[in-house]
């Protein structure tokens, strides 16, 4: 990964830290983009100590749509270009709030902010020539259909449901994403983590502390739920891979409803309207 320059969004912990770390040891220059400027901070310095490639904090919250265009502008800027893109964060929220741009947070920063940072950056992925975008998705996509009547919750709102539904909007993003960029100069895949002991589900009252910490006691670690992150942003095993979603660096079949192409394209047009990017990206081929 010698002078690849990799972008990891909520890289200053959990499995985003853990694919910051593993990608600079390979050599990669990282970007990693977090909300907290202080932990960014000692993070990259962390990082950037173990050797390897460079490592830069970027602070941003991707929540909002003017703080990803900010985050666009200054890696074009700075870098001119990007070779993998890493959209790692996300959150679980156990009430109902809004984003700066009043749009629920869990549809904002767990499926929007993947679209609108990867149509932003499109420019610099083409720059480098061969690109990758690596989606963190779930396992917890399946079992659930995206309600395009109550798509952010206005009726009704549970944490678990809408955790469900973002995860789902990443599978079927990245297929339609897929399907624009098939040229072969940008490829776009998703994975399953597996089930990570992290903070998510506690830190935004989801779950009790106790209850989450007990299930976390069945969870693996981050350095093994960021295998799949890391093996799809630098693998050569998967140059060619495409529209395809991983589990334990091995693709997978995703649910039936994650392989609905009208939903996935009435997803597409929503989310363009949402993010004001209509026509952002259209079918290259027909």
């Amino acid at each position: 990964m010698d002078g690849r320059i990799c972008l990891v969004t909520g890289g200053t912990g959990g499995i985003g830290l853990v694919t910051a770390r593993e990608l600079a040891r390979l050599g990669a220059d990282v970007v990693v983009v977090g909300r907290d400027r202080a932990l960014g901070e000692a993070v990259s310095a962390d990082l950037a100590g173990l050797g390897g490639g460079a490592v830069t904090f970027i602070r941003a919250d991707l929540s909002s749509q003017s703080e990803i265009r900010s985050l666009a502008a200054t890696l074009g800027d700075r870098f001119g270009r990007l070779d993998v893109l890493v959209n790692n964060a996300g959150a679980m929220f156990g009430k109902r709030t809004l984003s700066a741009d009043g749009i629920e947070m869990t549809f904002a920063l767990n499926h929007l902010a993947y679209v609108l940072l990867s149509v932003t950056v499109l420019p610099l992925l083409r720059a480098a020539g061969r690109a990758r975008i690596v989606n963190v998705a779930s396992e917890a996509h399946r079992g659930i259909a995206l309600p395009f009547d109550n798509l952010q919750g206005v009726r009704g709102y549970g944490g678990w449901p809408a955790y469900k539904r973002s995860k789902l909007a990443n599978l079927m993003f990245t297929y339609e994403l897929a399907r624009r960029l098939d040229d072969g100069a940008i490829t776009v895949n998703a994975l399953h983590p597996g089930f990570v002991a992290t903070e998510i589900g506690a830190r935004n009252k989801l779950v009790p502390n106790l209850l989450w910490r007990l299930a976390s006691l069945a969870a693996i670690r981050p350095d093994e739920g960021a295998r799949t992150s890391i093996y799809l942003a630098s693998s050569p095993e998967v140059a060619a891979a495409h529209g395809q979603y991983f589990i334990k660096c091995a693709p997978a079949e995703s649910s039936p409803q994650s392989l609905d192409r009208a939903a996935a394209e009435r997803l597409w047009t929503i989310s363009e309207e949402l993010c004001g990017i209509p026509g952002a990206v259209t079918h290259q081929h027909s």
